[in-house]
């Protein structure tokens, strides 16, 4: 995980038995979506919509370390870290623990891109939103 990040958001998401895999054990392509909804979430907690128009942010990269495994019945809590903007681009990454406890079950980092919607181009992120992440 990067130095220099800001906790901006958590969120707590019940571990659904359609979660789990023939392992016995939350499938691997869950956690994204976990990671997604905690993004999602703030976003629109901001006011940022999260919709196909105007411009809006998208993933251009994501990845996952699984460091134990989660299973049912459980209430995951992700918490949302992001680092210093750039002009079109966020870096965030993500802690996955189960409510209640401290034991790291997964991390990730996701980079955010602000886009033109009918362009398909990157655009500088708002400014509403740079201030929120540079305020101290």
């Amino acid at each position: 995980m990067d130095t220099g990040r800001k906790h901006v958001h958590t969120s707590l998401i019940p571990i659904r038995w359609g979660d789990m895999d023939a392992y016995g054990h939350v499938n691997n392509t869950i956690y994204f979506r976990y990671f997604e909804q905690c993004r999602v979430e703030y976003l629109e907690n901001l006011g940022f919509a999260v919709a196909p128009q105007g411009s809006a942010p998208v993933i251009i990269n994501a990845a996952c370390t699984f460091l134990v495994p989660l299973n049912y019945p459980g209430v995951v809590e992700v918490r949302m870290f992001c680092g210093a903007p750039g002009r079109s681009s966020i870096p965030s990454s993500y802690e996955i623990r189960l409510q209640g406890q401290e034991t790291l079950f997964a991390v990730g980092e996701a980079k955010i891109v602000w886009m033109d919607v009918a362009s398909g181009k990157s655009v500088p992120i708002p400014e509403q939103l740079r201030e929120e992440l540079t305020a101290s």
